[in-house]
C-alpha cells in the first residue's frame, strides 16, 4: 500500500502542496482530480522520486521511499506524450523494462506477445511508432509500464492528446486492464468525465490541499464546497442567506424563494451561504423564464433566469416553466 503523510512543498516561494495525506491500497485506482497548477504531477514526481517533499513521508508497504532511488522504487509512469523511444520498433519499446532486468530471451517475446494481446495490438511488433496513431501509441506507452509488473503505476494526464471518442473507449480499456491486474494506480487529470469513468476514489485537489476524497458517486453527489460543485459542473450554484432553523430545518432567502433545507454546518441568522440546486423528480418547485434552448444529445439544454436544466421536450422562450428542484448546503 502507498501512503503519503502529511506532505509539504513549496514553489516560488508560494504554497503548492499543503499537508497532503492519502493512501492507495492494493487494486485500486485514486484520481488526483484538480485544476492546473493544483500540485497533481508535483505529487506524481514525489513518488516515483523526481523530487523531494520539503516536509512529510511517503511509504510503500511501511517503507519510507526517502532513501529509495527512482530506478529502484519499481514504479510504472505514463505520460500524455507518450514517452516513447522513435528509434525502437514496438517490440523493443516494450521490451526495455524487461531487458533492463535481465529478463531471458526466451521469456521477453512471451511476455511481450502476452501484453500487445492485452492492450489489443496483437500483430504490431515490428511496427514503427511514427506509424502509430496517438491512441495506438498510449497503448503501448501502457504496455510499456506494464511489461515489469511494476508495484505501482502513474499516469500524469495520458489521454489528454487524444480525442472524445478514442478517450472514452481507451478509458473502458484501462479501467478493465486495472481491474484485471489489481495494480495499485494514481491517475492525474483535469478532466472530470475521464476521473469519474477511471477511478475506484476521488481526491479533488485545490490550492495546495485535499478540499474532497470519496468515490465518484459520493463526489457528485455532495461536492461539499461551491468551488467543488462549479469546478465538477454539477449544478446551479444559488446564493442565500440564512434566515433561521425550525425543527431540525434551516430556511435561506434566495431570489428564487425560500428553500427549506438541513444542513450539517452550524449557521447563523443572516449569514450568507451557498446552495446546491439541481433538477430533481421530487422536491420544491421554482418558477422560472426561459432564456434559451439548446439541444444536447437527446436532451434539451435550458437557461431560465440564469440557471441551466436539461429537459427532454424543448420549451419556448419566453414561456415560464416549473422545475422541481433538489437543494443542498454547500460551504
Amino acid at each position: 500500500m502507498l501512503e503519503l503523510r502529511d506532505i509539504f512543498k513549496t514553489y516560488d516561494n508560494q504554497p503548492l502542496l499543503r499537508g497532503i495525506s492519502f493512501s492507495v491500497a492494493e487494486g485500486e485506482t485514486v484520481c488526483l482530480l484538480g485544476a492546473s497548477g493544483s500540485g497533481k504531477s508535483t505529487l506524481l514526481r514525489m513518488i516515483a522520486g523526481l523530487e523531494s517533499p520539503e516536509r512529510g513521508r511517503i511509504l510503500f508497504n511501511g517503507l519510507d521511499l526517502a532513501q529509495t532511488p527512482t530506478h529502484l522504487r519499481d514504479f510504472g509512469l505514463v505520460f500524455q506524450d507518450y514517452g516513447l523511444f522513435p528509434h525502437l520498433n514496438i517490440f523493443d519499446n516494450i521490451a526495455f523494462g524487461l531487458k533492463m532486468r535481465n529478463l531471458s530471451a526466451s521469456e521477453i517475446p512471451l511476455r511481450v506477445a502476452a501484453l500487445l494481446k492485452k492492450v489489443n495490438l496483437t500483430g504490431f511488433e515490428q511496427r514503427k511508432v511514427t506509424d502509430l496513431s496517438g491512441g495506438e501509441q498510449q497503448r503501448v506507452a501502457l504496455a510499456r509500464a506494464l511489461a515489469p509488473q511494476p508495484k505501482l503505476l502513474m499516469f500524469d494526464e495520458p489521454l489528454g492528446a487524444l480525442d472524445r471518442t478514442l478517450k472514452e473507449s481507451l478509458l473502458h480499456e484501462l479501467r478493465s486492464i486495472l481491474h484485471e491486474t489489481k495494480i495499485p494506480a494514481i491517475y492525474v487529470t483535469h478532466d472530470q468525465d475521464e476521473a469519474f469513468a477511471i477511478a475506484d476514489r476521488i481526491l479533488l485537489l485545490h490550492e495546495g490541499e485535499i478540499v474532497r476524497e470519496g468515490t465518484p458517486a459520493e463526489v457528485w453527489s455532495n461536492p461539499g464546497s461551491a468551488w467543488a460543485a462549479r469546478f465538477l459542473d454539477a449544478g446551479n450554484i444559488v446564493e442565500g442567506e440564512m434566515q433561521n432553523a425550525e425543527y431540525g430545518m434551516q430556511n435561506v432567502v434566495t431570489e428564487f424563494g425560500v428553500f427549506s433545507i438541513k444542513c450539517s454546518h452550524k449557521h447563523s441568522a443572516g449569514e450568507k451561504v451557498s446552495l446546491l440546486v439541481r433538477q430533481s423528480g421530487e422536491g420544491e418547485e421554482i418558477k422560472l423564464k426561459v432564456e434559451d434552448v439548446l439541444f444536447n444529445r437527446e436532451q434539451f439544454q435550458v437557461k431560465a433566469n440564469g440557471l441551466t436544466f436539461q429537459m427532454k421536450e424543448a420549451p419556448a422562450v419566453g414561456q415560464i416553466i416549473k422545475i422541481k428542484v433538489e437543494v443542498k448546503c454547500l460551504t
